[in-house]
Order: structure tokens, then sequence, then C-alpha cells
């Protein structure tokens, strides 16, 4: 049979909305999850875990994160994902050179997070900014915290656990780069397939978008993007529908059975919405973030979710918590659906969130 918009717009669906399972298994099936650091009601990527992983409640991922096989870094953005796909983008280096004085700078403060094990940006700013080389660093935490964040952007560091959100860390070793362009190649469609992950099915324009955007995770390998492209498109599966070709994993294969009944209030970057081109695609309406939008020009709100009944996202939700109680304000591309199964799935889906929020 034809493939359809119907079953693109389902494959998008089910195929990230897996059985819930553990933070670990959840974090390898998506490949990557995106965070951010807004909380409302609470942080993208305990609002994207929550569907995923069993029993979750907000804040697991950064309390249990010591424990995990799992790396907080850049990739197509920035977010989670497994260590061993992390090891693809390493050693990178930065996009740009750095001042002899930045070398300096990274290899005295590389030392002593080395000499202690790990260390808080504020160990970092007392040691260098207030001790026995205050002309040296010049006393800016900010400056600190910068430098840290440079250096753990190229592998130097890496984050072991948060202190109350801030970043705790510990200095990293890689293996070295691979020593010929067959191995590059190899490395670079992995990371592909890997981004191609948690946000398939794509569409020929998407799919460019995300390979360009490797240009940040492995900077160092952003010569070859145009062949990892290439390669893509070859290798995975390819359907034309509607006019536009659209790709995902060759391993995978579309379903044909009825969504369920459940209504889910999504992060702002879960996967099914992530690529803004897409959504517009497969449910015929614009979805914006406009957390950084003036008020004044705001549509959807503050930190609008996504909202999706069966296979389709028919509206938005803002949620607050005021004096213990959640609460929700609810807006819908059309009008609200008169089915009774979505009013139970909508008190289903808000009784979760309380769960989730511990509220």
């Amino acid at each position: 049979m034809p493939i359809t918009l119907d079953d693109l717009r389902r494959y998008a669906v089910r195929r990230t909305l897996f059985r819930p399972t553990t933070i670990q298994r959840a974090i390898e099936k998506l490949g990557f999850v995106q965070a951010d650091p807004i909380r409302s009601p609470a942080r993208a990527q305990d609002l994207t875990l929550r569907h995923r992983v069993a029993r979750y409640r907000a804040g697991d991922l950064e309390r249990r994160y010591p424990d995990l096989d799992v790396e907080e870094d850049f990739f197509v953005n920035y977010g989670f994902m497994p260590r061993a796909a992390h090891a693809l983008m390493h050693p990178r280096g930065g996009p740009l050179p750095w001042s002899r004085s930045s070398n300096t700078k990274a290899a005295a403060l590389l030392a002593f997070v080395r000499e202690r094990g790990e260390v808080h940006p504020r160990e970092v700013d007392d040691h260098f900014a207030h001790g026995r080389v205050t002309n040296f660093w010049g006393g800016s935490s900010n400056a600190t915290t910068h430098l840290m964040t440079l250096m753990h952007y190229r592998g130097l560091l890496r984050v072991v656990k948060r202190d109350r959100g801030i970043r705790i860390y510990a200095a990293h070793e890689h293996a070295p780069r691979p020593a010929d362009r067959t191995a590059e190649r190899a490395q670079m469609d992995a990371l592909v397939d890997l981004a191609v992950r948690p946000y398939a099915p794509l569409t020929r324009l998407g799919l460019a978008v995300l390979v360009n955007r490797l240009r940040y995770g492995a900077p160092h390998l952003r010569g070859d993007l145009r062949g990892a492209l290439k390669r893509a498109k070859e290798r995975l599966a390819h359907a034309r529908v509607d006019g536009d070709d659209w790709y995902w994993p060759s391993a995978e294969r579309l379903p044909r059975d009825a969504p369920d009944d459940a209504v889910r209030l999504l992060s702002p970057f879960d996967p099914i919405v992530w690529d803004r081109g897409r959504f517009e695609i497969l449910w015929g309406w614009a979805y914006r973030f406009e957390a950084y939008t003036p008020v004044a020009k705001r549509k959807l709100g503050y930190y609008a979710l996504p909202l999706l009944w069966r296979d389709r996202v028919i509206g938005w939700g803002n949620l607050s918590v005021e004096k213990g109680a959640l609460r929700a304000q609810l807006g819908y591309v059309s009008k609200r659906p008169a089915d009774p199964s979505f009013a139970r799935g909508l008190d289903a889906e808000l009784d979760r969130i309380r769960t989730f929020l511990r509220l």
C-alpha cells in the first residue's frame, strides 16, 4: 500500500513513545534528549523522559546522572546521550583556535581539576582569582565559568554531576582520533544515524538541517557534511509522499494500527515536535516556542506544551504550580474535542503530571 501522511504522522508519534522503561534504556533508545534550563513546570529533559521512563519524577535524571552511562554535552543541541555515542564526537577541539593566553589558562585549570578530581566552578574561581595567581586570572567568576564551559565543549572536562543545578566537572580523557578518512567517514555516518534516531521521519529539508547541525557536535568532521548527507539518503529508508521526500531508519517499518486514546502534554523540545517544519506538515498548524518572545507578541504562552491526543497535536497547555496545586490553561487549534475519551485522557494526563511533580 502507498505511504500516506497519516502513516507518517502515526509513525512519528509511535516510534518514540515506546513502552516506559529505565532512564538508561530510554536515553539509549532515543539516542539523544535535549536539555533546557527553564522549569515551567519542569525542565525539558524531565518533561521528555516522563513519557518514556516508568515512575519518572521531575529531577530524576539529575539525581541519578552520576550512576548512568550517559554524558551531558552538545550534540545537535545541548543535552544527554549514551556515553558510547558521545565518544564518537571526541576529541573534537573547537571551531576556532585558542589564543596563547587561553591555552595557558586552560592548562593551569586542567592541572588543578586533575589534582582535585572533581571541582565546582566556585572552587576554581576561589583558587585562581583570589589565591596565588590573582593577577593571572582576573577575579571574574563569569570568566571562570565561561572557560570551563569551553573546556567542556572541547572535551577537556566532563560533567560528573550537578550541585543545585551547577555543573561539577572532572578531567576527561579520550581515545585518539581515527587515523584515516575511512574511519572518520564511519564515525560521521554513526553520528548521522544517532541524530536521525529521535527525529525520524524527516523531510528532505529536515534531514539536511539535522546533518548540518553536526558541525557543532563534531566540528573536526564538518568537512564531510555534504558527503555524510549523500550517504544518509542512500542508506535510510525513503518514500515520496505528497510531493516531498521522507527518510527514516531502514530497519523500521511504519505502523498501520490505530493509535491509542492517550492524551499527552509534550515538552517544546520533544522529538515529536522538535522539527517545526515537519510539525506544520503533519499537523497543519505552526507551533512556536515563545519563552523569549515579548509578552505582547505571544500567541500560545510563555512555555506552551504541545497537546497530543491519539496521533494528532490538537492544541497546547501552559502549566504552573500555585500554592501546591497544578494550574492548567489549555488552548486548541480549532475547538476542544467532544469525545468523552479525550476528557478522560486529559484528566489522566493531569494526574500523571501531579505525580511527576510530587504535588
